[in-house]
Protein backbone atom coordinates (compact mmCIF):
# COMPACT_ATOMS: atom_id res chain seq x y z
CA UNK A 1 0.00 0.00 0.00
CA UNK A 2 2.89 2.32 0.54
CA UNK A 3 3.83 1.99 -3.11
CA UNK A 4 0.28 2.78 -4.12
CA UNK A 5 0.30 5.83 -1.86
CA UNK A 6 3.64 6.91 -3.32
CA UNK A 7 2.36 6.55 -6.86
CA UNK A 8 -0.71 8.60 -5.97
CA UNK A 9 1.47 11.35 -4.51
CA UNK A 10 3.63 11.19 -7.62
CA UNK A 11 0.55 11.47 -9.87
CA UNK A 12 -0.64 14.54 -7.96
CA UNK A 13 2.62 16.37 -8.67
CA UNK A 14 2.57 15.69 -12.43
CA UNK A 15 1.84 18.56 -14.76
CA UNK A 16 -0.34 18.22 -17.80
CA UNK A 17 2.65 17.68 -20.10
CA UNK A 18 4.25 14.93 -17.99
CA UNK A 19 3.09 11.35 -18.20
CA UNK A 20 3.81 8.67 -15.63
CA UNK A 21 4.86 5.37 -17.10
CA UNK A 22 4.54 2.48 -14.74
CA UNK A 23 4.20 -1.23 -14.99
CA UNK A 24 0.64 -2.46 -15.00
CA UNK A 25 -0.57 -4.01 -11.75
CA UNK A 26 -2.26 -7.34 -11.83
CA UNK A 27 -4.83 -6.13 -9.34
CA UNK A 28 -5.57 -2.47 -10.27
CA UNK A 29 -7.03 -0.25 -7.55
CA UNK A 30 -10.71 0.66 -7.64
CA UNK A 31 -11.65 3.92 -9.35
CA UNK A 32 -14.37 4.56 -6.77
CA UNK A 33 -13.41 6.99 -4.02
CA UNK A 34 -12.33 5.11 -0.96
CA UNK A 35 -14.05 5.94 2.27
CA UNK A 36 -12.02 5.41 5.35
CA UNK A 37 -14.30 5.03 8.33
CA UNK A 38 -13.41 7.18 11.30
CA UNK A 39 -13.94 5.88 14.79
CA UNK A 40 -17.54 6.34 15.86
CA UNK A 41 -18.66 6.72 12.28
CA UNK A 42 -19.84 3.13 11.99
CA UNK A 43 -23.17 4.17 13.51
CA UNK A 44 -23.50 6.89 10.91
CA UNK A 45 -22.86 4.55 7.98
CA UNK A 46 -25.96 2.57 8.80
CA UNK A 47 -28.05 5.76 9.14
CA UNK A 48 -26.51 7.24 6.00
CA UNK A 49 -28.83 5.32 3.66
CA UNK A 50 -31.73 6.58 5.77
CA UNK A 51 -30.50 10.13 5.24
CA UNK A 52 -30.23 9.47 1.55
CA UNK A 53 -33.75 8.04 1.54
CA UNK A 54 -34.95 11.02 3.53
CA UNK A 55 -33.27 13.37 1.10
CA UNK A 56 -34.74 11.42 -1.80
CA UNK A 57 -38.22 11.63 -0.28
CA UNK A 58 -37.79 15.35 0.36
CA UNK A 59 -36.60 15.84 -3.19
CA UNK A 60 -39.54 13.80 -4.47
CA UNK A 61 -41.90 15.94 -2.40
CA UNK A 62 -40.39 19.10 -3.88
CA UNK A 63 -40.64 17.64 -7.38
CA UNK A 64 -44.22 16.59 -6.72
CA UNK A 65 -45.14 20.08 -5.45
CA UNK A 66 -43.46 21.67 -8.44
CA UNK A 67 -45.26 19.25 -10.75
CA UNK A 68 -48.59 20.11 -9.14
CA UNK A 69 -47.84 23.82 -9.46
CA UNK A 70 -46.93 23.34 -13.12
CA UNK A 71 -50.07 21.26 -13.68
CA UNK A 72 -52.16 24.00 -12.05
CA UNK A 73 -50.47 26.60 -14.23
CA UNK A 74 -51.21 24.55 -17.33
CA UNK A 75 -54.81 24.05 -16.21
CA UNK A 76 -55.21 27.80 -15.70
CA UNK A 77 -53.51 28.52 -19.02
CA UNK A 78 -55.73 26.09 -20.93
CA UNK A 79 -58.86 27.42 -19.21
CA UNK A 80 -57.83 30.95 -20.16
CA UNK A 81 -57.13 29.90 -23.73
CA UNK A 82 -60.45 28.05 -23.90
CA UNK A 83 -62.29 31.16 -22.66
CA UNK A 84 -60.47 33.42 -25.12
CA UNK A 85 -61.20 31.02 -27.98
CA UNK A 86 -64.83 30.81 -26.92
CA UNK A 87 -65.12 34.61 -26.86
CA UNK A 88 -63.43 34.94 -30.23
CA UNK A 89 -65.66 32.23 -31.68
CA UNK A 90 -68.74 33.85 -30.15
CA UNK A 91 -67.72 37.25 -31.52
CA UNK A 92 -67.01 35.71 -34.91
CA UNK A 93 -70.43 34.05 -34.95
CA UNK A 94 -72.10 37.33 -33.94
CA UNK A 95 -70.16 39.18 -36.64
CA UNK A 96 -71.13 36.56 -39.21
CA UNK A 97 -74.83 36.91 -38.27
CA UNK A 98 -74.55 40.69 -38.50
CA UNK A 99 -72.73 40.45 -41.84
CA UNK A 100 -75.32 37.99 -43.15
CA UNK A 101 -78.17 40.29 -42.10
CA UNK A 102 -76.48 43.33 -43.64
CA UNK A 103 -75.78 41.42 -46.86
CA UNK A 104 -79.44 40.29 -46.98
CA UNK A 105 -80.70 43.84 -46.55
CA UNK A 106 -78.25 45.12 -49.13
CA UNK A 107 -79.43 42.44 -51.56
CA UNK A 108 -83.06 43.48 -50.99
CA UNK A 109 -82.15 47.14 -51.58
CA UNK A 110 -80.23 46.29 -54.75
CA UNK A 111 -83.15 44.23 -56.07
CA UNK A 112 -85.57 47.08 -55.26
CA UNK A 113 -83.29 49.59 -57.00
CA UNK A 114 -82.91 47.32 -60.01
CA UNK A 115 -86.69 46.91 -60.26
CA UNK A 116 -87.30 50.66 -60.02
CA UNK A 117 -84.49 51.31 -62.49
CA UNK A 118 -86.00 48.86 -64.98
CA UNK A 119 -89.40 50.56 -64.62
CA UNK A 120 -87.81 53.96 -65.25
CA UNK A 121 -85.96 52.64 -68.32
CA UNK A 122 -89.14 51.04 -69.68
CA UNK A 123 -91.11 54.25 -69.10
CA UNK A 124 -88.40 56.26 -70.85
CA UNK A 125 -88.44 53.88 -73.83
CA UNK A 126 -92.23 54.13 -74.08
CA UNK A 127 -92.08 57.91 -73.87
CA UNK A 128 -89.38 57.94 -76.54
CA UNK A 129 -91.56 55.82 -78.83
CA UNK A 130 -94.52 58.11 -78.21
CA UNK A 131 -92.38 61.17 -78.87
CA UNK A 132 -91.45 59.83 -82.30
CA UNK A 133 -95.13 60.07 -83.37
CA UNK A 134 -95.58 63.53 -81.84
CA UNK A 135 -94.07 65.33 -84.84
CA UNK A 136 -96.89 64.13 -87.07
CA UNK A 137 -99.37 64.98 -84.32
CA UNK A 138 -97.89 68.49 -84.08
CA UNK A 139 -98.34 68.95 -87.84
CA UNK A 140 -101.92 67.79 -87.59
CA UNK A 141 -102.52 70.20 -84.69
CA UNK A 142 -101.07 73.10 -86.71
CA UNK A 143 -103.37 72.30 -89.60
CA UNK A 144 -106.32 71.92 -87.27
CA UNK A 145 -105.48 75.28 -85.64
CA UNK A 146 -105.34 77.01 -89.02
CA UNK A 147 -108.67 75.55 -89.90
CA UNK A 148 -110.17 76.63 -86.55
CA UNK A 149 -108.70 80.12 -86.98
CA UNK A 150 -110.09 80.35 -90.49
CA UNK A 151 -113.49 79.19 -89.31
CA UNK A 152 -113.40 81.67 -86.42
CA UNK A 153 -112.53 84.58 -88.65
CA UNK A 154 -115.31 83.53 -91.09
CA UNK A 155 -117.84 83.42 -88.25
CA UNK A 156 -116.68 86.82 -87.00
CA UNK A 157 -117.13 88.34 -90.48
CA UNK A 158 -120.61 86.98 -90.72
CA UNK A 159 -121.58 88.31 -87.34
CA UNK A 160 -120.27 91.84 -88.04
CA UNK A 161 -122.16 92.46 -91.28
CA UNK A 162 -125.27 94.58 -90.55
Amino acid sequence: MEEDGGERAQRRHLTSSETLISEPHLDPPSTCPETIPHPGEEDRTESKPELNQTEIFRTLEVVERDSLAIADSFTTLFASLRLALSEVTSNSVDHMHCFSEAAGRLQESVLDCATKGNRYINSSLRLNEEMKGIDSLALQLKLLRRNVDALDSGVNKLLRLP
